[in-house]
């Protein structure tokens, strides 16, 4: 797959299939999107592209812009590549680029810069300034144009029946086994492993604190998770709790797991956390004899847990 970073740096000498979306949460249904868009390339033997957008409009246009999103632009790009598309353009989304108007955006960056010849797009699609041109006129604009448009009908998206405002929904309420049910790929958190309070390793538990490397990531429900880790090239299982830890007298909100049979500094290192599964929500102790108590039931469960499905 190639990654362009803007629509002006895409170039090519065939047609193209393309799609257009920010992809949020590139869950099952996008994918099924995507995969039409490359079967319709190879049978026309035109080149497939989807078009997507980073800032995400809202980032840009909405005053409380303080949205967080399920998936960084770099995982979004990553689960892209696997999907064996011939081309991915992420567009800088500006208020600039929010006043192109639909005629323009069709005639200037959909026919003259992507050459475009077929185009699969939801029903409920909406283009130009202020989103004010519906798939109608895009069909419109289409027979103006000598391009098809291929309508994905309310009926096949209810079929697979995901977006990303119910992916969403799941991550507030914690419930990652059906976030990842949802996105066909386990949910994901990245970031570098910074100095906590250094509780942890007082009662037996050591931890390595997360700083999460993009402040837009949608971060779950507190809670403990049973979970995977990538550090220093090494996959480690482990238990992570996102909270406040009531039982010390936290109160800021931190990111931590406990890996298993793991004894490395890793201070400032990068660390990739898969979630597989939330067991318990955050809750406040009457000692600390009484956590670690806990902390002990939930590593078996983790063993358990891990023992099946590893």
């Amino acid at each position: 797959m190639k990654i362009h970073t803007s629509i002006s740096e895409f170039s090519s000498i065939k047609g193209t299939v393309l799609t257009i979306g920010t992809f949020d949460g590139f869950h099952i249904g996008h994918q099924k999107i995507v995969n039409r868009v490359i079967a319709v390339a190879q049978a026309k033997q035109l080149a497939s592209v989807v078009l997507t957008f980073f800032p995400h409009p809202r980032m840009v246009l909405e005053k409380d812009n303080n949205i967080k999103l399920i998936h960084t632009i770099d995982e979004r790009i990553k689960t892209l590549f696997k999907t064996g598309l011939a081309h991915l353009i992420v567009q800088p989304f500006t208020k600039k680029f929010s006043n192109v108007s639909a005629i323009e955006f069709v005639r200037d960056v959909l026919v003259k810069q992507l050459h475009v010849k077929h185009i699969i797009i939801g029903y409920d699609h909406r283009f130009g300034k202020n989103r004010t041109a519906t798939i109608t006129d895009l069909k419109q604009f289409g027979k103006q144009f000598g391009f098809e448009v291929e309508e994905i009908s309310v009926q096949e998206i209810q079929e697979v029946s995901v977006s990303s405002t119910k992916i969403r929904q799941a991550l507030e309420n914690g419930n990652i086994t059906k976030v990842n049910k949802y996105l066909g790929t386990p949910f994901q958190l990245k970031g570098t492993v910074v100095k906590g309070r250094g509780i942890g390793k007082t009662i037996n538990y050591p931890t390595a604190n997360i700083q999460i490397t993009e402040d837009y990531k949608l971060i779950p429900k507190n809670g403990v998770y049973l979970a995977e880790a990538i550090v220093l090239g090494k996959k480690v299982l482990g238990m992570m709790n996102i909270g406040v830890n009531p039982t010390v007298n936290g109160n800021k909100k931190t990111i931590e797991i406990n890996l298993f049979d793991f004894n490395t500094d890793i201070y400032g290192k990068e660390i990739q956390v898969t979630l597989l599964k939330r067991i318990r929500d955050e809750q406040k102790f009457e000692s600390i004899t009484a956590l670690q108590n806990q902390l002990k039931q939930d590593k078996q469960q983790a063993i358990i847990y891990f023992e099946k499905h590893q």
